[in-house]
């Protein structure tokens, strides 16, 4: 069983995309999955809505939790699945502290857009306090919705700052996602870009993130 967090204190960088991504994976490969959406925008449930409605195979059960009881919740809940995929919101948020709690893996989705990097000073931070009380907790920063024009290089510039600031709480994961419109035309049909089936290039980024998660 295991428990894995996508949030951030900055919205818009690709979390609830990454979270339901791995959600239908993990529901492909057989797992029994829960995705438990902590955002009160309510983005991962309007996604596990639309999948319902279209009967889209396997079924991803999706749960809107939030407030004080989230860390006692997730870990009745963790009793029943094999794995659970939280979607935070974007925002430093009692969801999110209380996510991070109880969490095994972190992931922090970060655009490389220098204001979006410094939100992770931030982020290490809140993972030293939570590391206070969950001292199993690995947390990661991943590079998202980069360009996928090789002309435009804030990418390695994002990754150049992060190799300076070494962070002490959060570590770089290997995998990096691009910005593809496969990822929006996926989720606006309840589906992962696997299932989706139209970017091998999306495709294969989504799959090293599962391996990396999961390894």
């Amino acid at each position: 069983m295991s428990i894995v967090l996508f949030g951030g204190e900055k919205g818009g960088t690709g979390k609830t995309t990454l979270a339901t991504n791995i959600a239908a994976m993990l529901a492909q490969k057989g797992r029994d999955v829960l995705l438990l959406d902590t955002d009160r925008q309510g983005s991962a449930s309007a996604w596990a809505t639309v999948r319902e409605e279209d009967g889209i195979e396997p079924r991803v059960a999706c749960l809107q939790k939030f407030g004080k009881g989230l860390a006692g919740q997730v870990r009745d809940l963790a009793g029943r699945y094999d794995d659970i995929v939280i979607d935070a919101g974007g925002r430093d948020s009692m969801e999110l502290r209380y996510a991070l709690g109880v969490a095994d893996r972190a992931f922090i989705p970060v655009q490389p857009f220098q204001f979006d990097i410094w939100t992770i000073r931030q982020m290490d931070s809140l993972v030293e306090m939570a590391q206070g009380y969950n001292a199993d907790l690995e947390a990661f920063v991943i590079l998202n919705r980069i360009s996928p024009n090789p002309a435009i290089r804030e990418g390695q510039e994002a990754l150049d700052f992060l190799a300076q600031e070494q962070f002490e709480h959060l570590a770089l994961a290997e995998s990096m996602v691009h910005d593809r419109i496969a990822f929006r035309k996926a989720a606006r049909g309840g589906m992962s870009v696997i299932e989706w089936g139209d970017d091998l290039k999306a495709v294969q980024e989504m799959t090293a993130l599962l391996g990396e998660i999961f390894r």
